[in-house]
Parts: C-alpha cells; structure tokens; sequence
C-alpha cells in the first residue's frame, strides 16, 4: 500500500527559509498528511470499494484526495460541531467518501436503466458519487474562515494551496449556510480537466454532481442523498451518535417520523430526572420508560395523521431498534432493565436507551442526572467484533484560538469499524437473483455442494459482500492466509441459501451440513495435532477475545492479492 502515497502532482515543500514561529502551522504534504494511520485505513476501505486497478483507482481517486489534502491541510470542519480539531476537514471529507461508497454497493445506477448500461456506468457513478461526499464541505475553507499566512497576508483557497505556515479563525456573524454555495470556487482545484470531461459525458450523473456542488440537494436525486447519508453519519459518529439508518431517513419515512416524536416528546412533554418521570439522563446516555413512551409516541404520531404506525409496542420496539434510534443490548435485544436510584428512593423500570444527540443535538440539554441507573446484569454476546487497525493518537500541531485534537475523536481501535458498520450491506433485489442464479449454475457444474460454498466466498470477496479484516467481518487474513471465521461464515451462507442441503442430512443444522461438505473439499490447512480448527487471539486495546476458523492452505485460491495480516489477530499456540 505504500505505493498508493505516490503522487505526481505533489507541491514543493515551503521555501527552507520560512520558519514556524509560535501560533502557526507548518504546511504538510499530501502524503504526509495521508501517511496517518486512520486516514490510510480509510482509504484503503476506499480502494476496496471501488474494486479498480491500482492504475484507475490512483488516477480517478488518489490523485483528487491528494489535490483535496494539499488544499484543506490541517484546517477543522467546524468550529464546536463535528470533526471541530485540527486535521478535521480532512479526516470528514474521507470518512463521506468511505460511507457513500458503501451506501452506493445497494444501487443499481442510474436507475431505471437497462442492465448493460448500469453495468457500463458503474465506475463513473462511484466516482461522481465520491466527488460529491468528497466536496461536500469544502466551500467552508472558503467563506467560513479567515486564514492568514506567516507573512500577514490574507489566504483565499481559490488563490491555490497554502505556501507558508498560517494560522485561522472562524469569521463570527457568518451565513451557516453560504458554505454550500460556495463549492464552485473550489472543485475545479480538485477534479481536473479529464475527470471533468469524462463525467460530462454521463448527462444523468453530471446533473446530479453539479447540484450537489451547488448545494441543491433537493435536485441531485439518487447521488445527493447518498451524500448526504454519509454526512449524517460521519457527523454522527463524531460528535458520539448513533451512525445508524435512523440519521439518514429521509423526510417523510417512517424512522424520520419517529425520531421527530422522540424529540418532540421528550423536549415539550415528558418529564426528565425525578420520581414518576419517564426518562432520565445520563452524561451518555437518555433512559426513557419502554412502556410509557412508546404509547405516547404512538398516540402522538397518529394524532399526526402518520400513516404506517405499528399498532403493538414490540412492533415499535423493532422499528426503532432497526433503524437505530435506541442503542440494543449486550444480546442485541431493544429493551433494557435498569435500578433508577437517588437518595431513599429508587426503582426498577424497563428502558429504551438513546444517545442524548439524537434528541438535542447541538442544542442545549437538560442537567444530567444526579442520582444513578444501574443496568441489570446480561449474559454477553459472544460474537465479539474483531477491531480493526489502531487509529494514530499524535498530535495535530499548535495554534492560538484554533480548536484542539478531540480526545474521543481517534482513541476506539473500532473507529472505523463502527463508522463503516452503520450499514449492513444490502445487495438490490436483481444482486439477490444474481447471486441465488450463481449458486444454482455453481451446483450444476460442480457436484461438491462444499465448492459451490467456496464458489459463492470467493465471488462475495470480489463483489465486496463479504469484507475482509472489518469490524464484525468473517474473513480475515492472518498469517499470510484467508482465515474462515467459523460458525459466523458458514451461518451467513445457509441464511442466504435457505435449504441449501436439500434434506440431505436432518439431524444436524444447515450451516453445519455446509462445514462438513467445506472440509472434504481438504483445501484447509491442518494444525500440527491434526485439528480442523485454529484459534486466534483478538487483543484490541480494551478487551480480548478469541475467533476460530479454518485456515486456507492456498490463500490466492480466494484472494487475487493479499492484503496485510489483521494487527489484532495472532494464532493461539496453546
């Protein structure tokens, strides 16, 4: 990966005899700022998205982040709202990149057209989608911020990039609004001439990527929600919420609605922090009464004349908890039992526990408090999730009056597994019949039910179904090889392929009836003693775990290139 940071189009470095004096901050190279490890994380899950040639995914891709690098440098993406540090610009505009590629795997684009065109447009759409989220912002530098150079002189970003040190700060009585117009004096810094003239010859996605750089949003159709899918959840996640399909409902659906009752009601009408309350709040989090909030947010949506309300309260339970607007519990259940207590008093209640963003944002809230909520004792998941690479934890540089590193914002090693993890990949309907074709022509051709499996792996890993090394992923690779996390893996075939052993044994589950067919197939390497089944050690920088899997002998069976070993994984010797 080393050789993703090679850049052609790389500005010098600052002239020797420009010196940093206090209160200013030293230009970086792209590469040197690109070079941090979270930020090569995310675009390594960038590559992968896009499945290009090392040769494509530089020139239609790197080459723009680097340009978009040099430009923003350490400069913040806001002032006290998200990714408000130094180096924050940056770390959002690949985080949206990131994101909306994801989102983008469930589409079939452009919509509504034939299958051979969709299929031909495939790589122009995911670029114009990535241009979208990566320009999303960028007008702040220009109209939310005053920088100054080491010199004096005032730096517009449409005069190029910066070419001494500089020191910012935001302009007060600004227009909040203004940023998103002002894209147009930037883009064509980061998008070149022959990116340009080969998106306009998509009259579609060139429509679509021209309103969202204008910031009309509303016209942009397909290409302007997803970008703004992943702003709600890169900003979400940031500032400590949820990143989850409920920040990304759009106006008039159904998690929209409930979200909008859940705040009305606990701002204008329950009653927070007191006995006979229904909610209480915490520092990080809001416990509301399960029960009583949920009729009330019933009887208050139909009162809106909301069409589609679940009529029972574990319907309700289930849409909130699927769309994520309450956090689940250790087994993954939407309803929490808790000891409310302060003073002499206290009582146990039956809970929906939300992150306090969710309801007021940025907005002022309420005083957490004062007594305590003790959740009641769970049995936890064993499906631990695998944590991805540890994000770097340095410094960003000094500055006067310039919003300091967010102590929460790169600590978690889950980091961007849980940015990336806000959505399950879900393939579109004609991919679903895609895939159910695939495996019956596989069975047709193979009588090993065992390769059709492997078959069906191997094309999950091309088409980025199955990720690799993620957070909660089911492959990884260690020691040099895939290593097939079982029972997760083998579970998620026989749930996609229901029946798949064809009554052929009985006695024993379908995912296992599927291992059993894997291993006569003997293309798994063996432990020393003789076992199936290695174990790794998870070690992440706050909890352990172990995974066991099979190890594959001939790794390039699967995977066309290796990508590095999972950090956190390492075999158990014992």
């Amino acid at each position: 990966m080393l050789s993703l940071f090679r850049h052609k189009r790389q500005k010098p470095s600052p002239p020797p005899t420009v010196s940093v004096i206090e209160g200013y901050l030293a230009i970086e190279s792209s590469k040197s700022l690109l070079a941090v490890e979270h930020r090569r994380q995310l675009l390594d899950r960038i590559w992968q998205y896009t499945a290009l040639s090392h040769q494509q995914f530089s020139q239609l891709y790197l080459n723009p982040i680097h340009l978009y690098a040099e430009l923003v440098q350490q400069l913040p993406a806001s002032e006290t709202h998200h990714h408000a540090y130094l180096g924050g610009m940056l770390d959002h505009g690949l985080e949206l990149v990131a994101c909306s590629l994801k989102l983008r795997q469930s589409y079939l684009l452009p919509t509504g057209a034939a299958p051979e065109d969709q299929a031909a447009q495939t790589d122009a759409w995911s670029a114009g989608i990535a241009y979208g989220a990566l320009l999303h912002d960028i007008g702040k530098i220009a109209v939310d911020l005053l920088v100054e150079r080491q010199d004096g002189r005032v730096w517009h970003p449409w005069q190029g990039s910066l070419d001494q040190p500089y020191r910012f700060r935001y302009i007060k009585g600004r227009d909040y609004h203004l940023h998103s117009a002002a894209a147009g004096l930037l883009y064509t810094q980061i998008l070149d001439r022959p990116i340009l003239d080969w998106l306009s010859g998509f009259p579609p996605l060139w429509a679509s990527l021209l309103y969202v750089l204008a910031g009309q949003y509303e016209r942009a159709g397909v290409l302007g929600e997803l970008v703004m899918q992943a702003d709600r959840v890169s900003t979400a996640q940031n500032i400590g919420g949820n990143p989850s399909k409920a920040l990304q409902a759009p106006t008039h659906s159904l998690q929209h609605h409930l979200i909008s009752g859940l705040r009305y009601l606990v701002q204008h009408e329950l009653k927070l922090n007191q006995p006979g309350a229904a909610g209480w709040l915490t520092r990080d989090a809001l416990w509301l009464v399960s029960k009583t909030v949920t009729d009330k947010l019933r009887a208050y949506l139909l009162s809106q004349s909301i069409e589609g309300i679940p009529s029972s309260n574990l319907a309700v339970f289930d849409e909130l908890q699927s769309h994520g607007l309450v956090e689940s519990t250790p087994e993954g259940k939407a309803i929490w039992t808790a000891l409310v207590a302060q003073g002499n008093w206290q009582q146990s209640f039956t809970f929906l526990r939300l992150q306090p963003v969710l309801i007021w944002g940025n907005e002022d809230r309420p005083e957490a408090f004062s007594g305590t909520v003790s959740i009641a004792a769970h049995d936890h998941s064993t499906d631990t999730p695998v944590p991805v690479a540890a994000p770097d934890t340095g410094s960003a540089g000094s500055g006067q009056s310039q919003p300091q590193p967010d102590p929460l914002a790169r600590e978690d090693a889950d980091y961007l597994g849980t940015l990336l993890d806000m959505f399950e990949l879900k393939e579109p309907e004609a991919r679903d019949a895609l895939s159910e074709s695939a495996v019956e022509t596989s069975t047709l051709q193979s009588d090993s039910p065992g390769q059709v499996f492997l078959n069906w792996v191997k094309e999950g890993i091309l088409s980025h179904k199955l990720i690799i090394n993620d957070s909660k992923a089911k492959i990884h690779t260690v020691g040099g090889s895939a290593f097939l996390v079982t029972p997760g893996l083998f579970q998620r075939y026989a749930q996609e392929f229901p029946g798949i052993s064809q009554g052929a044994c009985q006695k024993i589950e379908e995912w296992r009836w599927v291992q059993k067919q894997f291993e006569k197939l003997k293309v798994h390497k063996k432990r020393d003693n003789g076992l199936n089944i290695w174990t790794c050690q998870v070690q992440g920088p706050r909890k352990k775990t172990t995974l066991k899997g099979y190890l594959i002998a001939e790794p390039t069976s699967l995977l066309e290139s290796i990508p590095s070993d999972n950090p956190f994984l390492a075999f158990d010797e014992s």
